[in-house]
């Protein structure tokens, strides 16, 4: 009896007219993201190769290793093709240099506003939005339907136990709408295939996980609908609790859980930590202004007594040795403002971790919520992704300064300026000697990658989340239906 109930639910939905529209369109939307994910990711790919020969470039044609500085740009990873996350939101490159902090600029919906406008849509938001909605138009009415049509009462003529009735009724819609996603689901990953994604066995795994989440969520909405149904007696009805109640979780309880978790803790703006790093920036500059002058002051006087060919001589004795301790004091003040900004940078990201965590830990109240979070840990397209490229940025930066004031000291210019007065030929400024630069042993960047068991570690909790979803949701229809007046 069993069997031939969760065959009766499987034709219900297969050959319904209901089932091959919705079907089809979610197939298509389906197909349609990962497809523009691909063309997407090609695009990044030959950005991002082309931006790095143009930085290549220009480090080749510097002459003075003072002048050498560097631009590192984020890598395109193929999950991005799965779950874009909030790489499309932050920034694409960042400057590395001696004077200039580390910051991510340029992001994709700056460079390119109308893509803000009209988000790409993608495999994450597809299982969120449609195949959610999917699964609420198929059983919504699974329960009071068939009391309507008369059929729920000529199957409890029979000895059918109600638990086995509920279980059927939930594995016959489960594998009617979960099998048949598996079509379009295998020809997408075919697409992988077809336009050679550089795929790694890890990103397999992770896209398995992924798919995995992604059945959690599916099942959920499934009980959930089931449930809506068990617990009211007309399909009406129960259709427009099921509708506001996906609105809330879908919609509503995500974005409500930031704006509470906003108004609860307060975190200073980008422009106001900006504002403060400016104003300790303009100040070490005016303090070394300050004590640069009283110490040209007193080379001046180091020279007074001295005859003019006594004075240019012992300029010129002095002159690399004096701008050595200029370069050297301006290069502690620029420690001092990363050291600052550093600090501020920190403080500002401590502030935002507090506020996240509030607001992801309010929005978990949904379970698409656990889901988005889930998948975006995943494919490491989370909210944190550009704390660690920029915190792998200053790991590098300081070694890249390092490797050029080594190469700068080693060719014979460190970097200062020599500026030489004559009465015939006037001002001259040398800043060392000009050559062609070898840059094989320039430090290479290597972006810091969580392993597969990290990413695990991290997306079990809401994964578990997930799963304590489906297992209330199914729990409390099958306690409602027990209480169920099939008259």
């Amino acid at each position: 009896m069993f069997a031939t109930l969760v065959l009766k639910e499987l034709k219900n939905i297969l050959l319904s007219p209901k089932f091959t529209a919705i079907f089809a369109v979610s197939a298509l939307l389906m197909l349609l993201s990962v497809f523009v994910g691909i063309r997407e990711y090609q695009s990044a790919v030959r950005q991002y190769a082309a931006a790095n020969e143009l930085v290549q470039q220009e480090m080749r044609e510097a002459r003075q290793w003072m002048s050498v500085n560097n631009r590192i740009y984020r890598e395109p990873d193929p999950l991005q093709i799965f779950v874009s996350g909030v790489q499309n939101d932050i920034g694409r490159y960042s400057s590395i240099s001696t004077w200039q902090p580390v910051k991510l600029i340029h992001s994709a919906y700056s460079d390119d506003p109308i893509f803000a406008v009209f988000r790409f849509i993608d495999f994450a938001f597809i299982v969120q939005v449609v195949l959610t909605l999917f699964a609420i138009l198929f059983t919504y009415d699974a329960i009071n339907g068939e009391r309507e049509q008369g059929t729920l009462q000529l199957v409890f003529s029979n000895a059918v136990p109600r638990a086995q009735y509920v279980a059927a009724k939930f594995i016959g819609l489960w594998s009617g709408l979960i099998i048949p996603l598996t079509l379009p689901v295998l020809l997408s990953l075919l697409l992988i295939f077809v336009y050679r994604i550089p795929m790694s066995p890890e990103h397999w795994s992770r896209v398995g996980t992924l798919l995995g989440s992604s059945v959690l969520l599916f099942t959920f909405f499934i009980a959930f609908g089931i449930m809506v149904s068990a617990l009211t007696k007309r399909s009406n009805v129960s259709f427009l609790i099921a509708l506001v109640s996906w609105v809330g979780l879908v919609l509503i309880v995500p974005r409500a859980g930031v704006m509470l978790a906003g108004q609860m803790v307060k975190v200073p703006t980008v422009a106001e930590v900006e504002s403060q790093q400016d104003g300790y920036t303009k100040n070490r500059w005016d303090e070394l202004s300050k004590t640069m002058q009283v110490r040209w002051r007193g080379r001046e006087q180091l020279l007074q007594g001295l005859d003019e060919a006594g004075r240019k001589a012992k300029r010129e004795e002095l002159e690399w040795t004096w701008a050595e301790e200029d370069a050297i004091d301006r290069k502690q003040v620029q420690v001092d403002i990363n050291e600052n900004s550093r600090k501020l940078n920190e403080e500002l990201r401590n502030r935002k971790r507090v506020q996240e965590k509030l607001a992801f830990s309010i929005s978990r109240v949904s379970p698409v919520s656990a889901y988005q979070l889930a998948v975006m840990n995943l494919a490491e397209t989370d909210i944190n992704v550009k704390g660690r490229y920029e915190d792998a940025l200053n790991v590098y930066r300081t070694s890249f300064n390092k490797f050029k004031d080594k190469k700068a000291k080693e060719s014979g210019n460190s970097g200062g300026l020599r500026i030489s007065f004559d009465s015939n030929t006037g001002i001259k400024i040398d800043a060392g000697r000009e050559m062609a630069l070898d840059l094989t042993d320039v430090p290479k960047f290597e972006a810091a990658r969580a392993s597969f068991g990290e990413v695990v570690a991290s997306v079990i909790p809401d994964a578990g989340i997930l799963g304590l979803f489906c297992l209330a949701a199914f729990a409390a229809a099958f306690i409602a239906f027990l209480r169920y007046d099939v008259r």
